[in-house]
């Protein structure tokens, strides 16, 4: 810091040497003139090291602070302006990390299998309901536990349909559900069984909401429905 002030100082005196030296120079500054220009760069660099000398360590930390905000300013600005690009990323690595989390890019949906299975989670009612994909069966069919979730009225359910499970045959109950949600798919009014208490372990997602698609396809570990517009 000393050396700073010396070359400050240097340069204070190189240049009222060279006022000094040039005629023109002094014909144009009276003396007060002079004596008030040199008091204020000797002011000026008095000034400046002193706050050099006082702040050094506080600007360093000022200036690191704001090439992190400048940094976090960019990030966000990036993040942003390429939000939809970050989301299908997310949604894919989602897809691969949680089983039933469904890709769904407007009336588009993405499911990966697992475990030999298509899981996903369904809104039925308004309730978050998971399902397994059933190609075999004709309905959609819920169990006891999401049927209640939807507020379904379990206590006036006429068990009259015939349908296979796991554990063989069993009689299921006809209801239509207000609405049932996959993604960004929704389908309404959508004819649904029943189960019988314990004669289900997973609800199921069948060709009653599979129909109503415009279409769907599975690629490998991959089934992708897409709803109409």
């Amino acid at each position: 810091m000393q050396r700073l002030l010396f070359l400050l100082l240097a340069v204070l005196a190189g240049v009222l040497v060279l006022v000094a030296q040039t005629g023109e120079g002094l014909a144009n500054l009276s003396g007060v003139d002079l004596a008030s220009l040199a008091v204020k760069i000797v002011l000026v660099v008095v000034i400046g090291s002193l706050a050099l000398t006082l702040f050094r360590e506080r600007f360093s930390t000022a200036v690191q602070s704001a090439l992190i905000w400048v940094v976090i300013a960019l990030l966000l600005a990036i993040g942003y302006t390429y939000r939809f690009e970050l989301k299908d990323v997310s949604d894919r690595v989602l897809a691969e990390l949680l089983p039933g989390h469904a890709v769904a890019r407007g009336h588009t949906v993405e499911v990966v299998r697992r475990g030999g299975t298509f899981s996903l989670a369904a809104q039925v009612n308004g309730a978050s309901v998971p399902m397994a994909l059933d190609t075999g069966a004709s309905s959609v069919v819920l169990t006891q536990e999401a049927a209640k979730a939807a507020g379904l009225p379990l206590a006036m359910l006429a068990y009259t349909v015939s349908i296979d499970t796991a554990n063989g045959r069993a009689r299921a109950a006809p209801v239509t559900l207000d609405h049932l949600a996959v993604g960004g798919i929704i389908e309404h009014a959508v004819p649904a069984l029943i189960a019988q208490p314990g004669q289900l372990h997973t609800s199921l997602l069948g060709m009653s909401f599979l129909n109503r698609l415009e279409s769907w396809e599975v690629r490998g570990d991959q089934l992708m429905m897409r709803g109409y517009p």
